[in-house]
């Protein structure tokens, strides 16, 4: 989810999604719309549903000693070497890598 004032990535927080930089606030939904394009005889499906969808692992915070973080894991360097986690601490929101 993107903030719709500042464009920077939404995290939940509190039933809601906040923006870190701007402060903006958006309830989760409930309700998941699927929606079904044909194109070039190709079907797309697009699913669209307001709920926390970044996973959540059990890893330390160094800043503030939380053991809860969001996480995503990115091909930061060549193919041949493994991917880079990025962590994001629930509580504090201090962000860190593991390469």
């Amino acid at each position: 989810m993107f903030c719709p004032s500042c464009g920077s990535m939404m995290f939940p927080r509190g039933g809601k999604y906040v923006c870190d930089k701007c402060g903006s606030e958006k309830e989760l939904g409930k309700k998941a719309e699927v929606i079904k394009t044909d194109s070039k005889d190709k079907i797309t499906t697009v699913i669209e549903e307001d709920t926390a969808t970044l996973p959540k692992t059990r890893v330390l915070c160094s800043e503030c000693g939380h053991t809860e973080a969001f996480f995503v894991i990115r091909q930061t360097r060549a193919a041949d070497e493994p991917e880079t986690r990025i962590y994001r601490c629930c509580k504090c929101n201090h962000t860190w890598r593991e390469y």
